[in-house]
């Protein structure tokens, strides 16, 4: 096998583990959202069906408050972790 096709190999192995990510980060944010839960159901639906359009709307409709839920998620687990000891 030649280097370059390693390389790019590697590169696409990479891009789909990103992908799978990026897919799962989605998943769990349409969960922690407040929407409705028939709003999530069509979500998932979405990012079931056409999952790069369903991605690619989503970060675009609510990629202001992904980052605003992900940190109050990541502060409630410290302060419940703070508790525990």
């Amino acid at each position: 096998m030649p280097l370059i096709d390693l390389f790019w190999t590697m590169l696409l192995f990479f891009l789909f583990i990103a992908w799978i990510w990026l897919l799962i980060s989605t998943f769990t944010d349409v969960f922690r959202s407040e929407m409705s839960g028939w709003m999530k159901a069509l979500w998932v639906l979405f990012l079931i069906i056409l999952p790069f359009l369903g991605v690619l709307i989503y970060l675009t409709a609510y990629g202001s408050d992904v980052q605003d839920r992900a940190v109050d998620h990541a502060a409630s687990r410290h302060n419940a972790q703070l508790r525990f000891y």
